[in-house]
């Protein structure tokens, strides 16, 4: 008898545990199901959204994640509160993680959010040369916490993204073209015009040249030993110093044809 009473009691509570808990309960668990369903439609959703905006490749599922996740948490937590559950406990436990992760990771963060910035704000792209951290070269890889530059002699540089984002960069190419400045002395023997004529025939018989934003070519100092002649031309950005010291060599080539000295240079007359 007494076990049978027993038995009764604990159905009696189930049952009005049941009663009191079971909308919350049932409830609960519709949000939750409803939630997931609607949370795999929307990144379904985002994902498409961020295919037509041409978000960078590396952001994509980043972002993607990132918002899932967060969804998916504050869904589960939405549905904790339903269900009747103390949170005061998890947002305690959960800021505590959050803070000890921050002071751990900070450096990794800031690198972190400083690629994300790189990645949407566009200051340089792959293929972009640039000059950065006393280094220059071709930008070979964007991540999300660092940045591989490719020199020129062919060393492979890893630069943190923070370093990217809180300094100063130089983009070289992204204008598409860089100018030549050349300053070349002559002595006051040579004419200006001859000089003009030889320099104008060279740059025009340099394929490399751009035809605009205009050469400029004129007197930039008079001295007691002779006069400057400055040079500005125009170049592509890529091949830039090949471009270079192949107009360099045609120029001084000119000159030793022509009979012109330059400082250093004996005359052929």
């Amino acid at each position: 008898m007494e076990v049978n009473k027993r038995v009764e009691d604990f159905y009696d509570k189930l049952y009005d545990w049941l009663l009191l808990k079971g909308p919350s309960i049932v409830l609960g668990i519709l949000v939750l199901v409803v939630g997931f369903w609607l949370i795999r439609i929307f990144s379904r959703w985002m994902g498409k959204r961020l295919q037509q905006k041409q978000v960078n490749s590396s952001l994509k599922p980043f972002f993607l994640n990132m918002t899932t996740v967060i969804l998916r948490v504050m869904l589960i937590f939405l549905a904790m509160q339903i269900f009747g559950i103390q949170l005061t406990v998890f947002a305690a436990l959960i800021g505590a993680i959050g803070v000890a992760a921050g002071l751990a990771l900070s450096g990794t963060m800031q690198n972190f959010a400083s690629g994300v910035l790189i990645l949407l704000l566009k200051p340089f792209q792959v293929s972009d040369n640039i000059i950065a951290q006393g280094q220059e070269g071709t930008v070979a890889s964007i991540q999300l916490f660092y940045t591989i530059v490719t020199t020129f002699d062919n060393r492979k540089v890893i630069i943190p993204n923070s370093k990217l984002s809180n300094e100063v960069i130089i983009n070289i190419s992204s204008i598409g073209s860089r100018r030549l400045d050349l300053e070349l002395k002559f002595n006051y023997g040579i004419a200006l015009n001859q000089l003009k004529e030889l320099i104008d025939r060279t740059i025009s018989e340099s394929q490399s040249i751009l035809k605009t934003p205009e050469k400029r070519i004129g007197v930039s100092s008079l001295e007691e030993s002779g006069y400057k002649v400055l040079i500005n031309v125009w170049l592509p950005s890529h091949g830039f110093n090949d471009a270079r010291l192949i107009f360099q060599e045609k120029l001084l080539e000119n000159f030793k044809t022509s009979g012109i000295a330059l400082p250093g240079m004996e005359s052929k007359s």
